[in-house]
């Protein structure tokens, strides 16, 4: 039997992360955010109204590097704490009371900007030749001055960015503090349940009662709040609608992908041709697992479960070390150095406990060491998710070391190549460790199931739903839960087709995930798996040249697009050959797993 979860303060000390890297007594953290502002009293005293030569940009420019590296250690570190933890009224006391307090430094450091984009494009030109630590910075205001707001309302909006932020912060109260999932019944056994307790294990049991019985009770338990939610994310949509209006853009679509510096062909080329070119591959599969698990009606609950739920082996925190030192080995002894060190200073927080948030992030804050959280299981499809999250570790470490505060961050339409990378990497390392056909089956598998899956549908069928609901809100129009239901059912059906039932419940699948209040962020996990595919490839084909060439890419950072950085690694994302060559990829993955079942067990579609 799954056993309920822990307060934070009963699990293992040893297996959650350490933030004293960050700061090490509550002092330090209340220095650090005495020292944001005195820094921001500094630019203010020093620099308002006089950012109208180049010499005077390039000195504030630098001073305003360090405030911003204080203001996201101290942001980073109160979030963190509450990360691990939603039920911890201090913490979130705490992170709120600095949410305020760094809602007034950015509103006062907002001038920088804007005086900025004001300024004489000769006066900008100038500074970008003599500062090449702020040309990249430079360039993105003079890209970014036809959408400027006057100063003084990006002044008010700076002031209001924790009251904006807000839908965020209420939907992750809503879901990890206050709904009470308690348990569920099959045949007179008692079984705890809980988000992370759904998405971690019950979605995964063997056994069809009991799951299903579980996504009975989960989406009843979220049923009860869907109205709530939808208000939420209603306000989250309608507040994009309305920047997006104010700064002059033509859709919200257009306003959230200008920061990632794409255009609309790549972001719907993404959706439109998975949706019609990988579902028949999907479909197939679901078919398989409909056969091996000799299931009368394959449903929506269903879709999770495993090739080989027999086989899949247990595997312990320690143990996991093994397999990302030998699969990851091949980025670089600095790249192992880093992971090892992952581990020895506990940059990892592995543990399950009540009111810690869902799924797994990686958390990469100028000044320090990345920090993971993930909710260990002591299943080998953990070590994907690991080898994942240390590939945003990896990538950080690595730009930290080559760019400035300024120009770490790349656009977020390639955030998820370096973590897919990873996955790759490590498939690529089982397939060669083992050569025994049911092992091979289980690695193919896990590739489908988890990577693929995780990456082209989950993320891929949110991104469908969130373009049908940015249509709706570009047209004036609002979304109510029973929209959004509407919505979702119709993504899910159009993609599975008659092969999967879409039940009851699996409508609600939209209040699952935060993605959704972070802009145009699931349609970009396709995207970095669709160049992680191709470059893996690369490497097994050239070896160290494609590797080199890969951690050119790394160290980049937010220096060049994504087109730029796709062609650094030798994919060119302006056609839609890689994506058609990845599809492909995953329906001979797909094929394979079907040949090895049929000689193993003699199943057949």
């Amino acid at each position: 039997m799954k056993k309920a979860l822990k307060e934070r303060n009963e699990v293992n000390q040893a297996l959650t992360w350490d933030l004293s890297a960050i700061y090490q007594t509550e002092e330090q953290y209340l220095l650090a955010i005495g020292e944001a502002q005195r820094l921001t009293e500094d630019i203010e005293k020093n620099y308002r109204g006089k950012l109208y030569s180049a010499d005077m940009i390039i000195q504030c420019l630098s001073q305003y590097r360090k405030a911003i590296q204080v203001i996201n250690l101290t942001a980073t570190y109160a979030h963190l704490a509450v990360a691990v933890d939603q039920t911890n009224t201090e913490n979130q006391a705490r992170n709120m009371k600095l949410a305020n307090i760094f809602s007034n430094l950015e509103s006062r450091l907002s001038f920088v900007k804007s005086e900025m984009i004001e300024v004489d494009q000769k006066v900008l030109e100038q500074a970008i030749r003599e500062s090449r630590e702020d040309s990249n910075y430079l360039k993105e205001i003079q890209r970014i001055k036809k959408y400027a707001l006057h100063p003084e309302v990006e002044r008010v909006l700076s002031a209001l960015s924790s009251t904006l932020s807000s839908p965020y912060a209420i939907y992750n109260r809503a879901k990890l503090a206050d709904m009470d999932f308690g348990t569920f019944h099959v045949d007179g056994t008692e079984h705890p349940l809980s988000f992370v307790l759904f998405e971690n294990e019950w979605e995964f049991e063997n056994d069809t009662k009991v799951r299903r019985a579980a996504f009975e009770a989960f989406s009843a338990k979220l049923k009860e709040y869907q109205h709530t939610v939808a208000a939420t994310y209603q306000t989250q949509v309608q507040k994009e609608k309305t920047l997006a209006g104010l700064k002059g853009f033509d859709s919200v679509i257009d306003s959230l992908l200008f920061p990632q510096k794409v255009d609309r062909t790549l972001y719907n080329r993404q959706i439109d041709i998975i949706m019609e070119k990988l579902a028949p591959h999907m479909r197939k599969y679901a078919k398989l697992l409909q056969k091996i698990h000799k299931i009368d009606e394959m449903t929506f609950a269903d879709l999770k479960i495993a090739v080989d739920p027999g086989y899949e082996p247990e595997i312990t925190v320690e143990e996991s070390k093994k397999y990302i030192h030998e699969a990851l080995s091949v980025l670089g002894q600095d790249y192992l150095d880093m992971i090892k060190k992952s581990y020895d200073e506990r940059w990892i927080d592995f543990v399950q406990n009540k009111g810690k948030s869902t799924g797994a992030f990686c958390s990469s804050p100028y000044g320090s060491h990345p920090y993971i959280l993930i909710s260990w299981t002591e299943r080998m499809r953990e070590v994907f998710v690991l080898a994942h999250e240390l590939g945003h570790a990896g990538h950080f470490h690595l730009c930290h070391q080559y760019q400035n505060i300024f120009d770490t961050r790349p656009s977020m339409y390639f955030i998820e190549a370096p973590s897919t990378m990873n996955e790759m990497l490590m498939a690529n390392y089982l397939m060669k460790t083992n050569g025994d056909t049911r092992f091979k089956r289980w690695v193919l598998s896990s590739m489908i199931s988890r990577t693929y899956y995780h990456n082209f549908v989950t993320h891929l069928l949110e991104a469908a739903y969130q373009r049908e609901v940015y249509k709706i809100i570009d047209e004036g129009g609002s979304v109510q839960a029973s929209k959004l239901n509407e919505i979702k059912r119709g993504v899910l059906e159009s993609f599975w087709g008659d092969t999967v039932k879409i039940n009851e419940g699996a409508e609600l699948t939209w209040m699952r995930q935060p993605h959704y209040y972070m802009g145009l962020y699931p349609y970009t996990y396709s995207a970095g798996l669709t160049v992680a595919t191709e470059v893996s490839k690369r490497i097994l084909e050239e070896g160290q040249p494609a590797i080199d060439d890969w951690r050119e890419v790394l160290k980049a950072g937010g220096t060049k697009t994504p087109v730029e950085l796709a062609q650094m690694a030798g994919v060119d994302i302006t056609t839609e050959k890689p994506l058609l060559n990845t599809i492909e990829h995953i329906g001979s993955i797909i094929d394979e797993i079907i040949k090895l079942t049929e000689e193993l067990e003699g199943i057949t579609l």
